[in-house]
């Protein structure tokens, strides 16, 4: 797992557990073997397409869902962007951070709420917020939800934070 992925994609509970594992995936995106008996597949293809329903259908039947009620999938890994796509049961916590670019969070289903410095947003489903680079939050699964991450960054380097 990249450092981005790991401070992105970290969810708090018994000691904190990540939700998945990008370790047996190359840095390039390229085919790899996916953890929990995942079918290989590739990650930075020039088109790629997503059925969210089957996505969460697969996610629910995985280990780290089962123990502890959350789990993810990076879908789309560039050198410049990431798709991550969420899955959380009601009640989960993404605990504090934030991210050295410009991040969105668009809850697919259900609903989350963010807590900034500043604010407390909420999420319901089929909404989207955008985060500046830096921006410290932690986000509550209100309901049981779907959200997609979305990750973009420039300079080339990793885009993860703490």
């Amino acid at each position: 797992m990249t450092q981005d992925e790991r401070e992105i994609v970290r969810f708090e509970g018994e000691g904190g557990h990540p939700a998945t594992s990008d370790a047996s995936r190359p840095a390039d995106g390229g085919t790899a073997a996916e953890p929990g008996g995942r079918l290989a597949r590739r990650l930075a293809e020039p088109a790629l397409a997503f059925d969210f329903s089957e996505l969460s259908r697969k996610l629910r039947l995985e280990h780290p869902w089962l123990q502890h009620g959350s789990n993810a999938m990076t879908l789309v890994k560039q050198p410049d962007f990431r798709i991550v796509f969420m899955l959380l049961k009601a009640g989960t916590f993404v605990q504090e951070h934030h991210a050295r670019s410009t991040i969105s969070v668009q809850t697919v289903s259900g609903r989350v709420r963010l807590h900034l410095k500043d604010r407390v947003v909420d999420l319901p489903s089929r909404h989207l917020l955008a985060l500046g680079q830096g921006v410290v939050h932690d986000m509550e699964a209100v309901e049981e939800s779907e959200v997609l991450l979305t990750i973009a960054w420039s300079g080339g380097g990793e885009a993860g934070g703490k």
